[in-house]
């Protein structure tokens, strides 16, 4: 009889951990930012449904970490972005004072979950990173087609 009652015990546990569990919504994947000596975790500043129609944001998600000029930063991303199409936008100043804005290739959907984002000359100093998500729709552009960004995570450099 003990036997019963434990495993029906053990049962009704686990219904109630699922139901509580199931009316969670998922966490909304996060972006780890890495240079030797140290790493942040950023959340979506702005994460939206795979249409681009339904859209949270959270300026205050946005992370700093000091990346010294010339420094290579590494960008790991969670399958829910790498199996996405995806790339980084940053900016970043020359040693001679220019302000640059470039950005990565775009990654194919499941074609990689890291990079190393490596700036042109080493007294180049990095100033902000975006990573961006692009949503599963696409929109007519004057310059062809448009994919809207669905999720972004932001990195400002501490350069001081």
């Amino acid at each position: 009889m003990r036997r019963v009652l434990r495993a029906a015990g053990a049962m009704g546990a686990a219904a109630v951990l699922a139901t509580a569990c199931g009316d969670d919504p998922p966490a909304p994947p996060e972006v780890t930012f890495a240079v030797d000596g140290g790493q942040v975790v950023a959340r979506p500043t702005q994460l939206c449904d795979v249409q681009v129609t339904d859209c949270t944001a959270d300026p205050s998600a946005a992370v700093v970490l000091a990346v010294p000029p010339g420094t290579p930063l590494r960008i790991a991303v969670p399958e829910a972005i790498g199996d996405t199409p995806w790339l980084v936008v940053f900016a970043y100043r020359t040693g001679a004072g220019e302000q640059v804005s470039a950005r990565s290739d775009l990654f194919a959907s499941e074609e990689r979950t890291e990079y190393t984002l490596t700036l042109p000359d080493a007294a180049d100093q990095l100033e902000t990173v975006e990573v961006q998500q692009l949503g599963g729709t696409f929109e007519p552009g004057t310059d062809g087609v448009e994919f809207p960004t669905r999720g972004t995570w932001v990195l400002s450099v501490d350069d001081r």
